[in-house]
């Protein structure tokens, strides 16, 4: 066996420079009292969610309305527009929402199996005799 003498240059140390703790912890900038009541909190919707307009077709369930959006798509060989219609289930937590009411809705996170869509709004309601 021969001992050979194996050189090792050490490893440069890094090292980071770190500032000393500041005596006092940083705050935010400071405003000075005012009588106006702070804003309240506005939640930023995502602006990546689909919306459409569809009509209710059931109501039956609870905090849940069907609304059927149709729209127009052109048929691939034919080149004639057709109409798709899609069926929604979308949260209506008041149960406000009646059959026949033109409604908006949004995307949203899955709420149950079916339902990843939440009534936004009231577009129109059907004129009652």
């Amino acid at each position: 066996m021969s001992d050979k003498k194996t050189s090792k240059k050490p490893a440069a140390a890094k090292t980071k420079s770190v500032p000393p703790p500041p005596s006092q912890p940083a705050r935010a900038s400071v405003r000075p009292a005012s009588t106006e009541a702070p804003p309240t909190e506005v939640r930023k919707g995502h602006s990546f969610r689909r919306k459409l307009t569809g009509t209710v077709t059931s109501d039956k369930m609870d905090k849940t309305v069907v609304v059927e959006v149709i729209r127009k798509a052109m048929h691939p060989v034919y080149k004639k527009y057709i109409r798709v219609r899609n069926k929604y289930k979308a949260h209506d937590e008041l149960n406000v929402y009646k059959i026949g009411d033109q409604v908006e809705i949004t995307e949203n996170r899955p709420i149950s199996r079916e339902k990843r869509w939440l009534v936004t709004r009231l577009v129109s309601r059907p004129v009652e005799a």
